[in-house]
């Protein structure tokens, strides 16, 4: 029988998951070629023949995603599986039907195909949409297990942008780390916070090899905490599932693929930023959880914002950065460092897009509604520069960073600044801590 020719529409992450976990062994199928799409500068590229198996002993193309109709026709393909996420459904069955109208069936990898099962308990965090805020609900996570005498290793959704075969196992323990596999400002911003903690953290581009590292991590594993990210649902098999959802975008939970797939499949269901959301938009949410996972334990939380130094801001005009995925696919219209500063007496935000230097002018013409404030894009070391001269050629009085990082580490600022920390902070029961304590009995971790 001819193989089944395949093509795999992704963004530089889920899409190598898929190709390992469901296509790399089946001698069915060849994968002609990935597409890549979202993240600036990652086509271009081969995925390469140590990652792609003894099958594709050259590697595998990887195309910008706006080829694919040309790569269907003169490659022949037969499906394409489409392979990223934090999409809005409209968009899924846009690019669906490019791929029909181009004359291939359209194909979405479900987590029997592609989750893997790890030899130590995990608990999944994820989410319905970016910037919903899974990140601080991963480190109370982390530090409810640890707190608990745990030894707890994390792994990130996949951010390889940069040399594949280089990036296949990442681990980072300490911050030279960052230096050491070159990391981009959107992986500091996820790996930082756990660095800081005293937790280790894998990523990378295999993430069959990425676990089988981290359960055998050289200062040990009790537990292994799933970070994902861009709302995907987990590479593994969760034996705890948390979703985090967000009442600022009331509704995005049922959709956006896979974020509904994420609220469906949860055993906890994080309602965050209550404090900040209007109570319009936590009872749509709420009923929504009801309504497709009425099973799941729901928590109640806020957000709580902290400014290392108000006085920073306070009666001035001030630029906010913040964390770009967020503001990019992500679709926020505001961020940490607005809420924070606003709180703190800032005067007024002032519009950076005047002052945009380099590739920060094609992120803006891409995403024109991220509006008056800053993403911290940091693909790239030209993008890097362009963040920081862009940063200090607006006419303000001072910059508010709402990443998760220590940007200024990373980049010159040269105007006074400081930094939003934010925590997750529980509203009534239950309690991540009880939920919790219930896991480390049920596996026996004590």
């Amino acid at each position: 029988m001819a193989k089944r020719k395949v093509i795999i529409i992704g963004a530089a992450g889920r899409d190598f998951h898929n190709f390992n976990t469901r296509y790399r062994e089946d001698d069915t199928v060849e994968v002609l070629a990935f597409t890549a799409e979202q993240i600036p500068g990652i086509e271009d590229r081969t995925y390469p023949p140590d990652l792609s198996g003894p099958l594709y002993p050259n590697g595998i193309p990887i195309y910008a995603e706006e080829e694919l109709p040309r790569l269907i026709a003169e490659l022949g393909a037969d499906e394409c599986a489409f392979s990223y996420s934090d999409i809005s459904y409209g968009h899924v069955m846009g690019v669906s039907a490019i791929v029909q109208a181009a004359g291939a069936s359209f194909t979405l990898l479900g987590p029997s195909d592609t989750q893997v099962k790890s030899t130590k308990p995990v608990i999944s965090v994820c989410a319905v949409r970016t910037g919903a805020g899974k990140s601080q609900t991963s480190r109370s996570v982390v530090e409810e297990l640890m707190a608990k005498g745990l030894k707890v290793v994390a792994i990130r959704h996949p951010m390889p942008y940069g040399d594949l075969s280089a990036q296949k196992v990442q681990r980072f323990a300490e911050l030279a780390d960052l230096e050491k596999h070159d990391c981009t400002i959107e992986e500091m911003e996820e790996y930082e916070p756990h660095i800081v903690r005293g937790n280790v953290i894998y990523a990378g581009a295999d993430y069959e090899a990425i676990i089988r590292a981290a359960e055998n991590d050289p200062d040990g594993c009790d537990v292994i905490v799933w970070d994902g990210g861009n709302n995907d649902f987990s590479f593994y098999e969760a034996d705890l599932a948390i979703t985090v959802v967000d009442p600022h975008r009331p509704g995005h939970e049922l959709s956006y693929y896979p974020g509904e797939v994420n609220l469906r499949t949860a055993d906890v269901v994080v309602i965050n930023k209550i404090d900040s959301a209007d109570l319009e938009g936590i009872e749509t949410v709420r009923a929504n959880i009801a309504k497709v996972n009425p099973a799941a334990k729901v928590i109640d939380a806020a957000s709580t914002l902290r400014l290392e130094d108000p006085s920073v801001v306070a009666g001035k005009r001030v630029l906010a950065v913040e964390d770009g995925p967020t503001l990019t696919h992500g679709g926020m219209k505001i961020g940490a460092g607005v809420v924070a500063a606003s709180k703190y007496g800032a005067t007024e935000f002032v519009d950076p897009r005047p002052y945009l230097v380099g590739k920060l002018k094609e992120t803006f013409e891409i995403y024109p509604s991220i509006g008056t404030i800053l993403p911290a894009m940091g693909y790239g070391e030209e993008q890097l520069r362009d963040l920081e001269a862009t940063i200090n050629a607006t006419d303000c009085d001072a910059v508010v960073v709402g990443t998760p990082i220590d940007l200024g580490r990373v980049v010159n600022i040269e105007k006074p600044n400081t930094r939003v920390f934010y925590d997750l902070q529980e509203i009534g029961e239950p309690t991540l801590e009880g939920i919790l304590a219930e896991f480390v009995d049920k596996q026996a971790l004590a």
